[in-house]
């Protein structure tokens, strides 16, 4: 543990022993609850609660870190690829131990003593007693209860949170003290026994378990990447896991059997496992992410981070932390922006994004299975941007179908692709061209719905439509089902940029880092897609275009083209 007390920290500690004054933290924040969560019994002495303190940058040296952050990841400038340690990005944007120690001493004035600093010396982790954090924040803490997810007990706050006025300017936000994650599930099929009339051969290439659905060999025929033969010294790649999504071998195994992948279990798991959790489809998301990646890109190691509770900042935090910390990240989860975050929840989230990016670290996040309205669909009949997806410091990936089902070429939009512009985030300069082009356009949805001066996502996508679903060992038996979303995609362009990253360190080249200027750069070298939209369930939804477009974004990777950008 980690624990900072000085001069400073002792007047510090004097003030805040005489001081009343209180503010209210997150303060967009106005519910406190969240769909399907149910809230329970108020905390007791017996509860603890593990909390992150996230804090404020020195304004001056973010705007400098910036700066540097766009020359590092631009192509086009001297310094592109000279990325940053952790240790260089602390001293660029790190508080000092004066700043700190307001902080810390707050902390230590009401007795907790225990506390660990990160590695970039701008968040404070521990654990205390529940009692004691609505002491120390002037709130209330409850159990809240999934109706669904039954395992899933989460400690929150039934009302705002509070620090003193002098805390508060070196704080952003306590992570989780509000925000309740949304629990879902991907879109399962029952497999077929049959081939439809017609089907590509690869259709069939899993055998009848997997007959006319998406295979490893479909993928490979259609984007045309390399099986890899020698992975170079440093490559890696790595999934997120949350909410119970666990891994078992024997499904790993059965799909490895059937479609013919020599690689497919995980090198290093952070956060832990329990494969006997698997049996009675609980595990379908982590196994698609899994069991896709590795077939794409096997036999670059693979490692999987896990949390029980759904925090981009928690994975983040971890990533961050970690000095061999894996090369390409790919994250099936998220959320709407609205659904209980708060602005200050996602500024935080982007600026641990970006300190990754700045360190040669590419992450990838589905773009959302519910089309352009979102998770809430026609609530207040407009569009509901996701996040992280929307956010400028990650590549967000999207859906296709074929055009014509089970035959590889031609893709469409799927129909509940997520895609749109954010609410929160302007438009990126590397985007700026390519949004201006679309927007330009007729046959868009009426502008009430959306925000047309918004970061534009997704960036790229691949199949996850569900016409012809993934074929997936599921059931923690080696069971086979079709299984279709953005969760399908992400895993699968994450899998192809591991594979470019081979291709670049045997050439003594840096990794690629944060893709998107690099991407937005070389449209040209991806399958544009121009039929189809995401209007899912509602009446509208964004077209697919020729060039970039808010369902489909710069289209699906042309392997043969992007290995000749690199």
């Amino acid at each position: 543990m980690k624990s900072f007390f000085n001069a400073a920290g002792a007047l510090a500690l004097a003030f805040l022993a005489s001081s009343t004054s209180a503010l209210q933290m997150e303060q967009d924040v106005q519910t406190f609850q969240a769909p399907n969560w149910v809230r329970g019994a108020r905390v007791t002495e017996k509860d603890s609660i593990p909390l992150t303190f996230y804090l404020k940058h020195d304004e001056v040296k973010k705007e400098a870190f910036d700066a540097l952050f766009d020359k590092i990841t631009n192509p086009k400038d001297a310094l592109y690829g000279k990325y940053l340690t952790i240790d260089q990005i602390t001293n660029l944007i790190g508080l000092s131990e004066a700043d700190l120690s307001v902080v810390t001493s707050f902390l230590e004035l009401n007795g907790v003593k225990e506390y660990k600093i990160n590695r970039n010396n701008d968040q404070i982790r521990m654990t205390i007693p529940a009692k004691l954090a609505e002491k120390m924040f002037n709130t209330e803490l409850y159990h809240y209860n999934h109706a669904e997810a039954v395992d899933l007990d989460l400690i929150r706050t039934g009302a705002p949170y509070h620090l003193p006025d002098s805390v508060a300017e070196k704080v952003s936000m306590v992570g989780e003290m509000v925000r309740l994650p949304r629990v879902d599930a991907s879109s399962i099929q029952p497999a077929s026994s049959n081939l439809r009339a017609g089907a590509d051969p690869e259709f069939g290439a899993c055998g009848l378990k997997c007959s006319g659905k998406t295979t490893p060999a479909v993928l490979q025929a259609r984007y045309g990447y390399p099986s890899v033969s020698s992975v170079q010294k440093g490559n890696s790649m790595a999934v997120a896991e949350f909410q119970f999504q666990y891994y078992d071998d024997t499904d790993l195994t059965a799909f490895g059997d059937a479609c013919g992948v020599a690689k497919t279990g995980v090198d290093t798991v952070y956060g832990g496992n329990l494969p006997g959790f698997c049996k009675g489809n609980r595990c379908v998301e982590a196994l698609l992410d899994i069991e896709y990646i590795n077939a794409v890109a096997q036999p670059i190691p693979l490692s999987v981070y896990y949390s029980t509770s759904y925090s981009i900042l928690d994975w983040a935090q971890s990533v961050g932390d970690n000095t061999k910390a894996e090369l390409v990240h790919s994250i099936s989860y998220g959320n709407d922006e609205a659904q209980q975050t708060s602005t200050d929840y996602m500024y935080s989230v982007n600026t641990e994004l970006q300190k990754l990016g700045a360190r040669g670290l590419s992450v990838l996040v589905a773009s959302g299975d519910q089309g352009a309205w979102g998770r809430e669909e026609q609530d207040g009949n407009v569009f509901h941007p996701d996040f992280p997806a929307s956010s400028p410091f990650i590549t967000a990936v999207g859906g296709t179908d074929f055009l014509t089902a089970s035959t590889i070429g031609d893709e469409k939009a799927w129909q509940y692709g997520g895609g749109g512009f954010s609410n929160t985030f302007d438009i990126p300069s590397w985007q700026a061209d390519a949004v201006a082009q679309y927007q330009s356009q007729r046959g868009l949805p009426p502008s009430a719905l959306w925000n047309s001066t918004g970061r534009g996502y997704p960036d790229v996508s691949a199949l996850a439509g569900t016409q012809n679903g993934y074929c997936v060992s599921y059931n923690g038996d080696g069971s086979f089902a079709a299984v279709g979303g953005t969760s399908a995609s992400c895993p699968v362009v994450a899998g192809i940029i591991s594979i470019l990253n081979n291709i670049r360190l045997s050439e003594g080249k840096a990794p690629l880092g944060f893709l998107n200027p690099w991407l937005y750069q070389n449209a040209d070298a991806f399958y544009d897609v121009t039929n189809g939209n995401n209007q899912g369930d509602g009446n509208y939804g964004f077209p697919a275009t020729s060039g970039w477009d808010a369902a489909t974004g710069l289209g699906t990777p042309n392997f043969d083209v992007l290995k000749t950008r690199l």
